[in-house]
């Protein structure tokens, strides 16, 4: 008897996956391709997304694993990818103009000018969604004002989780957590806001129905189950946005705080409640719209394994893979907490009062190193209050997720700074394992995605504050 499984096709800005998972969120085959933006036309500097060629890398993935979906029943489809990125298409589906990546600096200058459409402590306030230039409001101000053609013509926008999904179900659909990093959503009420459509001058019929995570778009077609190397026929149930997946499939509850550590950190927490009025008063805040209906997920992001990275191409040029980490954390390690003196000011990014002080003929790499360790720790101790305030919430314990979830000496020295226990969630792909869970419900084998997710046993390595703490304390002091 053949196993029955679902595939989450997983959009990442690095790598597109297809991954077959069972009912028990175990992944039963993963196939990789490296993902990348490409320059476009106009400017070499401007970054787009070729969709043609995302489905092509899917493909790639799906043949990678062809003997194991062989073996498979597969009862649904889903996708997952990055929030904000989409484009304007035709009747048929056609793109009217290329994906612009979140990566591309074209929108930069129309959020800066951004006040003189909307107040955008107003624009917060409703949409939920902080200052930043790849969002989606953004985009299609900059095709309102360079592309306007395409924009009277277009049938629709769709997100990026919609693009794909309409090329395999032929479905016009708006996944409901995409629609949630837009900027453009009234976070109350679920829906587009009137308000900063008729401010921005974007109609509201570009937006097709939206679906909730769990429900059906449709089947997926012939021609594209050719493409794929499956039979047509299955159902695509709808996902999204790859943060409110990576939540759920944690295991998180309400008021349960998750740090997903990449080349960025993201803060999130699953709220039944947000006081959207706060949100202006905390650069780097946001808002989205949760997998569940009623629920919200404040956060915040910063840069933060961006900032490893460049100190280990500065000062480690020659290393590479977990080797050169471990390497890096051993030198760190030796050091005491406080870094002998040596510290690390953020804002690394714009390069005002940024940089390293206290630094000797006697500092060595891994002061630069366990520096950059302890700054990014005390920014998440900040930003951890501040996501309390925002969430109305006291956290007990922080989760672990992601990347930088696998060093070791950082988790240790979050657990000291915060003073909180610390835990590691042993399955990585907590993205693709709550997409899962949804697909599994939508396709009838359990009555809720959070009835599946009931089934599954969740493993966690638990870190405590040790006796370093208190130095911790009286440093700070």
């Amino acid at each position: 008897m053949m196993q029955d499984a679902v595939l989450v096709l997983d959009c990442g800005a690095t790598n597109v996956r297809a991954i077959a998972v069972d009912n028990r969120g175990q992944i039963l085959a993963k196939g990789v391709v490296a993902n990348a933006s490409e320059p476009a036309a106009e400017d070499p500097a401007w970054h787009n997304w070729s969709l043609d060629h995302i489905l092509q890398r899917f493909q790639q993935c799906c043949q990678q694993i062809a003997p194991q979906l062989a073996g498979l029943n597969l009862r649904a489809m889903t996708v997952t990818t990055f929030g904000v990125d989409g484009a304007l298409t035709d009747a048929q589906g056609e793109l009217l103009y290329p994906i612009i990546s979140w990566k591309c600096p074209r929108t930069v200058p129309v959020m800066n000018d951004i006040a003189q459409i909307i107040d955008p402590h107003t624009l917060q306030q409703i949409s939920g969604i902080g200052q930043f230039s790849f969002n989606t409001l953004y985009k299609l101000l900059w095709l309102k004002h360079n592309q306007p053609q395409a924009l009277e013509n277009a049938h629709a926008w769709l997100f990026i989780s919609s693009l794909i999904n309409q090329r395999l179900t032929g479905e016009f659909t708006t996944d409901r957590t995409m629609a949630g990093t837009s900027q453009l959503i009234d976070l109350h009420t679920g829906e587009f806001s009137d308000v900063i459509l008729q401010r921005a001058g974007i109609p509201a019929r570009l937006f097709p129905r939206q679906v909730a995570p769990g429900d059906m778009v449709g089947e997926l077609r012939p021609q594209m189950a050719d493409f794929l190397g499956i039979r047509p026929g299955i159902p695509v149930i709808a996902a999204g946005h790859d943060t409110q997946f990576a939540l759920f499939g944690s295991g998180a509850g309400l008021g349960e705080p998750v740090l997903s550590s990449g080349t960025w950190e993201i803060l999130m927490v699953r709220s039944a409640q947000i006081n959207t009025a706060l949100l202006p008063q905390y650069p780097g805040s946001t808002c989205e719209l949760d997998s569940h209906p009623a629920w919200f997920n404040p956060g915040l992001q910063w840069l933060a394994s961006g900032v490893l990275e460049w100190v280990r191409k500065s000062w480690w040029p020659q290393g590479e893979g977990a080797a050169v980490y471990q390497q890096m954390m051993a030198e760190a390690a030796a050091l005491p907490p406080g870094a002998q003196g040596v510290t690390m000011q953020g804002n690394l990014l714009e390069g005002s009062d940024s940089g390293w002080r206290g630094v000797t003929l006697n500092t060595t790499r891994g002061h630069f190193y366990r520096a950059a360790l302890e700054n990014l720790t005390w920014q998440l101790k900040n930003n951890l209050q501040v996501l309390e305030t925002l969430g109305g919430f006291r956290a007990r314990e922080l989760l672990l997720v992601g990347g930088g979830s696998r060093n070791m000496l950082w988790n240790q020295m979050k657990a000291d700074i915060l003073d909180l226990p610390i835990k590691i969630l042993s399955e990585a792909e907590t993205t693709v394992v709550g997409a899962a869970l949804y697909a599994w419900a939508g396709c009838g084998e359990f009555a809720s995605a959070d009835a599946a997710r009931a089934s599954l046993e969740w493993r966690y390595r638990t870190l405590w504050p040790g006796e370093q703490r208190d130095l911790w304390k009286t440093l700070r002091s």
